[in-house]
């Protein structure tokens, strides 16, 4: 049955066809038939596919013997010819038709042909490559006639077989076929066909002989395929039964050399290794009783943690029970790991280093309590340094990197009882203050009088001092515990970097004795792997080397130190040992930016003492001035409590490094107040002096010359008061400066000295230039405004009953107004003196000012000439050319140019009254040479011409005789007009 079916074609790699297809061989009578290709024998060898791979590509495992290879194959002679494989080509099949120099022959190349390359085929391959790309796309879309019968025979015994196949319902393909399923068998047998009341009718005959067929028809397809698969399969099989004989012989011989080698090793175990290998059981075991006689010594140096952390924590020695409390864990957790009477050491242990973190910050805040609420003198400035160092220690060794805050808070408390406390101890000298009905110290600090409460405040001041320096001590040593551990942490880093190069070199040395016991162990390892053994001896070593020795030390130097440590514990020796401690565990010591960190909080916690010490005696001076007391200060008291806190502020920014503003700004508000009230009391005294002012001459003391004086000699401050006594000098008539004499009223001679009490105060409390300047600005601007409205305004006939403002008058005030102009870039000077440079722009108020007094001047000066200027106008109107000469006109103009010339002469300098005069010559001129041109009088020689001539020359001879206008130059001639 399997010979009436054609094999399905098998694919061949590297075939003849483009895609690797071969079809088996047809009958001999075939004209294209080929010779039977035969199939390589494999065990389980693959159903025939289309995927390019042969039935029998994989190696055979049975015939490995007589492995088939692509050698094996009978090929063409050029391919024999040129096989690498064989060492000597065979003589006797290749000499025997070409002789016997047919192998040892070289064929010479010919001299005649030249070396081809492949340039040589470019242009052939360049004009073939157009026809080759069309022969490649005719031929995938016209394919090879072989190729499509070839296809052809497959789809159709493949389409055949699965036609066939499909006949099959798929419920016998199932796995999980079974008849003795009800559902499956009336499936397969369907019983409703036939008559289910009994007896057989002819038509359930028919019925059961066709399901009989038909099921016949079903075990024949099957059966043909089976058969066709194992046709195809057939030769491989058959060799494999053929192989299974050889494969078993094979076993047995191996299963007789094994027990031959067996009973050999049993020998070799018996003669040679059991007794070597029994010793050296002995001496593990030796090892191991040794290894556990160390761990009962270590379990009982641990059984003695707590009794020895009492007697540690009894001496405050903090840093050693820590030490030894994490040393024990450390052991606990692995040298006693799962020993069952320690259980629950290590939760006391915890629990242990719980309530020692408690204690630590308990008794750090009791030190600092006791430490700064102390008395502040007699004593020395740390307290107990041995045991602030090892509270230090153990709160950096805890991390409890939030001690600083501790000592903030209790600093901050004891600053408020200092001043509690200074003002108490005051008031008890007191007696007129009753601390039973006056409780509150700000009411108390109210009653006193101003030197009681400067006293009060010096107190505090120098209390702060104390307080500071103190708080700079106990820093500081905080500061050198920190560096210290930073320190050691440091070195230990080195020591272990320079240690890990040393262990390697060990390692080296001593990685024979590691092999040695490495094989020791392999030789009595139970386990399966030898890396186990390895690792248990590295451990065991490990273990041995270091762990025995360094931590069994550390808890025998804790206990020792627990039994050796007295009152006496915070010596040298003490501070040492704990700093080793810190290097065992270094794993539980702050990182060096926190380190860091807590030394930045050193420096900035002695920032905030000086900005808490700054804040309560800001407390005591608003206290003070709640009620205004202290703007009612006179300079001299201001200036002692300014010079107080600026010196306090001083002291305490050289001790600290801090540049506390709050105190500074306090006084600065205080200051601010001060010189309002001193601005507006001097404001308001040149006021009243101004609207009592007659605008007469005053005679100048000789304490304001002498104040003059001091200013011109470059002391720009009030001179000292003298004793009064008898003074035999006399006032004089002018203000002698430089030389010049200054004609002044009384109110200018005070306003020099009130602008020298704004200097001094300048000088005294330099923070308030820059407002003391504005308010001087204000007081000069106040003055020339205030006289301006009196004398120009004519204000003070109103205000203090004058009957007409004179020339006099206006000249003494322009002459007032000249000294104030002369002494303003003095006091620019001075101010500028007492000012930062990025101040320097308030500087520009006294230019303005010295522009609005010069405009003040220029303005007298213009009224004076006004003056005269209508007086022209009035007289010259009725001036006639006629005899008498000189005329009554000029006369009259002559005898008010006298009037004027003695109102004045004496008042303004001489280059002054010389420009006046040649302003009032120049106005004369010009209302002559209008009435002469009214009169239609003209230089022609005429008598006319000849009478003005000699009223002009009188007017000349007359002004000229006046005092200092001598040389005055009139120019008469520019009264007639020009002849056409």
């Amino acid at each position: 049955m399997a010979s009436s079916h054609r094999s399905s074609p098998v694919p061949r790699p590297g075939g003849g066809g483009r895609d690797g297809i071969y079809r088996k061989e047809r009958d001999s009578s075939s004209p294209r038939s080929r010779p039977p290709v035969r199939s390589l024998p494999d065990v389980c060898p693959k159903e025939p596919t289309g995927e390019g791979r042969g039935l029998c590509d994989g190696p055979s495992v049975v015939a490995e013997h007589d492995r088939w290879t692509v050698y094996s194959s009978k090929v063409n002679l050029p391919a024999a010819l040129n096989d690498p494989r064989l060492a000597k080509r065979e003589s006797d099949f290749f000499t025997k038709t070409w002789g016997l120099d047919f192998a040892e022959t070289e064929v010479m190349p010919s001299f005649y042909l030249p070396n081809i390359s492949r340039e040589d085929f470019g242009p052939y391959l360049q004009e073939m490559a157009q026809r080759e790309r069309i022969h490649e796309r005719c031929k995938m879309i016209c394919p090879n006639k072989d190729d499509v019968d070839a296809v052809s025979s497959i789809t159709s015994n493949h389409e055949k077989s699965r036609a066939e196949l499909e006949q099959v319902p798929k419920i016998f393909m199932k796995p999980n076929f079974a008849l003795e399923d009800p559902a499956t068998f009336n499936t397969v047998l369907p019983w409703s066909h036939f008559n289910s009341a009994g007896g057989k009718s002819s038509r359930d005959v028919a019925s059961s002989k066709l399901l009989q067929e038909k099921l016949s028809h079903y075990l024949d397809v099957v059966e043909v395929s089976i058969a066709r698969q194992i046709s195809l399969r057939s030769e491989a099989f058959f060799h494999a039964m053929s192989s299974q004989h050889e494969l078993q012989d094979q076993l047995q011989e191996t299963q007789r050399a094994v027990a031959i080698l067996r009973g050999r090793t049993a020998a070799m175990d018996r003669v040679m290794c059991q007794g070597p290998l029994r010793a050296l059981r002995t001496a593990l075991a030796r090892n191991n009783c040794v290894k556990l006689h160390n761990k009962l010594k270590l379990m009982a140096a641990v059984h003695q943690t707590q009794p020895t952390v009492q007697l540690l924590l009894s001496t405050s020695e903090f840093v050693g029970a820590l030490e030894l409390i994490a040393t024990t864990k450390e052991v606990l957790q692995q040298e006693l790991q799962g020993i069952h009477s320690f259980r629950h050491l290590g939760s006391q242990l915890c629990e242990l280093e719980k309530l020692i973190d408690k204690m630590m910050v308990e008794d750090f805040s009791m030190y600092a309590r006791s430490d700064l609420n102390r008395s502040l003198k007699d004593e020395p400035q740390v307290l107990e340094k041995e045991r602030l160092e090892s509270l230090v220690f153990g709160l950096l060794r805890q991390r409890k990197l939030d001690f600083l805050d501790i000592y903030s808070d209790e600093m901050i408390l004891a600053a408020k009882a200092i001043v509690t406390q200074s003002v108490a101890e005051c008031v008890l000298h007191i007696e007129e203050i009753d601390t039973e009905v006056v409780t509150k110290l700000a009411d108390q600090m109210r009653i006193m009088t101003f030197p009681q409460w400067f006293e009060v405040l010096k107190n505090v001041f120098e209390s702060f001092l104390f307080f500071l320096q103190r708080i700079k001590a106990t820093l500081s040593v905080i500061r050198n515990v920190v560096l210290e551990v930073l320190d050691s942490n440091q070195k230990n880093r080195l020591l272990e970097e320079s240690g890990s190069a040393v262990s390697g070199q060990e390692a080296s040395q001593t990685s024979l004795v590691l092999q040695g016991e490495a094989e020791l162990a392999y030789l009595t390892h139970e386990g399966l792997f030898i890396s186990d053994a390895l690792n248990e001896a590295q451990q065991q070593q490990a273990a041995a080397r270091d762990q025995s020795s360094t931590v069994g030390s550390r808890i025998q130097q804790g206990r020792a130190e627990g039994a050796g440590s007295d009152v006496a514990s915070g010596s040298t020796e003490t501070f040492t040992s704990r700093d080793q401690n810190f290097m065992c565990g270094e794993n539980m010591m702050p990182t060096e930016l926190e380190m860091n960190r807590v030394i930045n909080n050193t420096q900035e916690l002695l920032h905030t003492a000086s900005d808490v010490s700054h804040d309560r005696c800001v407390k005591v001076l608003t206290a003070r001035a709640k009620d205004g007391s202290l703007e009612r200060l006179s300079s001299a008291e201001f200036v002692c409590l300014s010079q107080a806190v600026e010196g306090f502020a001083r002291d305490t920014e050289e001790l600290c490094g801090r540049h506390s503003v709050s105190l500074r700004g306090a006084l600065q508000s205080q200051a601010n107040r001060f010189v309002h009230r001193f601005h507006e009391e001097r404001k308001t005294k040149l006021s009243l002096l101004l609207d009592n002012e007659r605008w007469k001459q005053a005679e100048v003391p000789a304490e304001f010359q002498d104040l003059v004086n001091s200013i011109a000699d470059g002391r720009i401050t009030l001179p000292e008061r003298k004793t009064p006594g008898p003074d035999d000098r006399k006032p004089t008539e002018f203000l002698l400066i430089n030389g010049q004499k200054y004609a002044v009223v009384g109110t200018v001679l005070l306003l020099i000295r009130i602008f020298l009490e704004y200097c001094q105060c300048v000088n005294d409390i330099p923070s308030i230039a820059t407002d003391m300047l504005t308010r001087l600005s204000d007081l000069l601007k106040h003055f020339n405004s205030r006289s301006c409205q009196l004398v120009l305004g004519a204000g003070a006939l109103q205000v203090v009953g004058l009957k007409t403002i004179t020339t006099k008058n206006l000249a003494l005030a322009s002459r007032c107004l000249q000294l104030v102009v002369h002494y303003i870039p003095i006091i620019r000077s001075h101010f500028e003196t007492k000012l930062q440079p990025k101040q320097f722009s308030v500087l520009r108020h006294f230019d303005h000012i010295t522009k609005d007094y010069n405009d003040h001047i220029a303005e007298i000066s213009a009224k004076l000439v006004a003056i005269m200027d209508s007086l022209f106008e009035k007289v010259l109107s009725k001036y006639e050319v006629k005899a008498p000469m000189p005329s009554a006109c000029f006369r009259n103009v002559c005898k008010q140019m006298t009037k004027m010339h003695e109102a004045i002469s004496e008042l303004l300098p001489e280059e002054q009254t010389q420009m006046l005069f040649l302003r009032i010559n120049a106005s004369f001129k010009l209302h002559l040479k209008r009435q002469l041109s009214r009169l239609g009088v003209i230089n022609d020689g005429g008598p006319q011409h000849g009478l003005v001539v000699v009223d002009v020359a009188f007017y000349t001879g007359n002004v000229q005789a006046l005092k200092s206008l001598e040389r005055l130059d009139l120019n008469m001639a520019e009264i007639w007009e020009q002849k056409r």
